[in-house]
């Protein structure tokens, strides 16, 4: 790795680039994007593809910028020039040695120490689109920040796979989590109520998975395997609920600075590329993995759709799939689909007759909303039908959902 100023590498890229009409541009996501790098070197290319995962507001896009992604955050959702490519997280990175290779890397790292640097919070994707880079010349840069936590395992990249480095002293983007509202808590309470002692957390982000943390303080020798996790599991870890002997795995993290500081040199804490930590095989064999999930609707064969809203891309798979059904493989494990039944915006049931949107996933464990549990595994398409009804939909839409149960021939 060689390190510049950032008018070097914004040259160094606009030459390598000079002969692509329109080079794709892989970088890091979520809340680690290295957007002080990203805005001048995207600013030199006339026509580029920013290829990012649950992109923020804060990306530079101008016209020629077209954005890519496989799952749509909110600075990429309602773009009019959005190309969304479905695909489950696990399998992102293998697009990137074939139909979405890339042309540029650029990643935000820490500085360099004993011949390395660190992915930080964001491992993700990235392994795989570096290697990808390298095997076929393309450039990888890094935005080297001192504020960026070190973390170990797959997130330690040694210098020579990096070509150039800018150092940018940078705040790290801290997330605020809000305050559960009174259907999120009475939801996660019904989710940890099914929570034993030893299980094995997906633990995500929102209301939900933050009430359901609020469940499990007193339990004891819990372990962490999750494609990304917030403050909920710090919260774990002061209570003492987490198994000491097991590392909390994840591949990206993002949260407050409280959260941060404890990532940062925390050997626990062992960040896995998106091939580990979603893969269904290397969830099943996690005890009693329990995955907790959300959707925008779930229909009357539980199927559920967490990706549109209408013709209109909301988010995509991302890893819900490979974590239900990693999580139903498990020995003692089970895959929580956990929603509102009452969708406060929309102002309407989430709880459908039949889905009119692509399926994101499908046969979870139980269907939980603030109405109760509506348990799935094992009982035929009537007894689903009769307990998503009964236990899961608002009582306002019961009658209507009866009959059109029966309808489908589930009554």
């Amino acid at each position: 790795m060689r390190v510049v100023d950032l008018d070097q590498a914004v040259r160094a890229v606009r030459e390598h680039c000079g002969s692509l009409a329109s080079p794709r541009v892989v970088t890091s996501g979520n809340f680690a994007s290295p957007v002080t790098l990203l805005g001048p070197l995207l600013a030199e290319l006339p026509a580029a593809r920013l290829h990012a995962l649950n992109a923020q507001p804060d990306l530079p896009l101008h016209e020629g910028v077209v954005p890519e992604t496989c799952f749509v955050g909110p600075g990429f959702r309602r773009h009019p020039r959005l190309s969304y490519v479905p695909c489950r997280l696990s399998m992102v990175p293998r697009l990137f040695h074939g139909p979405l290779a890339p042309d540029v890397v650029v990643v935000h790292t820490t500085l360099a120490r004993n011949g390395k640097v660190s992915l930080g919070l964001e491992v993700n994707v990235l392994p795989a689109a570096v290697e990808a880079a390298r095997a076929r010349g393309a450039l990888v840069v890094a935005q080297l920040n001192p504020r960026m936590p070190w973390t170990f395992g797959d997130a330690e990249l040694a210098i020579d796979e990096v070509d150039l480095g800018v150092e940018v002293d940078a705040p790290m983007a801290a997330h605020v989590a809000a305050t559960p509202g009174d259907d999120a808590r009475l939801i996660g309470s019904r989710v940890a109520a099914e929570i034993g002692d030893g299980a094995t957390l997906q633990a995500g982000i929102g209301e939900v998975p933050d009430a359901t943390v609020a469940g499990v303080l007193e339990r004891r020798g819990l372990r962490v395997w999750t494609e990304m996790f917030s403050d909920g599991v710090l919260t774990l870890e002061k209570a003492g609920a987490l198994d000491r002997g097991t590392p909390v795995r994840t591949s990206f993290v993002f949260g407050s600075h409280e959260l941060y500081d404890w990532v940062d040199d925390n050997p626990r804490v062992r960040m896995l590329r998106t091939e580990t930590t979603n893969a269904p095989a290397e969830i099943a064999q996690q005890p009693a993995m329990t995955s907790i999930n959300t959707a925008l609707q779930v229909d009357l064969f539980d199927q559920a759709n967490a990706s549109r809203i209408g013709a209109r891309i909301h988010s995509g798979f991302g890893g819900q799939t490979d974590f239900t059904v990693g999580a139903s493989h498990s020995p003692g494990g089970r895959a929580f689909m956990a929603l509102r039944s009452w969708h406060p915006k929309a102002d309407v049931s989430t709880i459908v007759p039949l889905v009119d949107e692509p399926v994101t996933s499908f046969q979870h464990g139980a269907v939980v909303t603030e109405q109760g549990v509506a348990w799935m595994w094992g009982r035929d398409e009537r007894e689903q039908a009769r307990n998503l009804i009964e236990h899961a939909a608002h009582p306002a839409v019961r009658d209507d959902l009866w009959e059109e149960a029966r309808g489908l021939g589930l009554a």
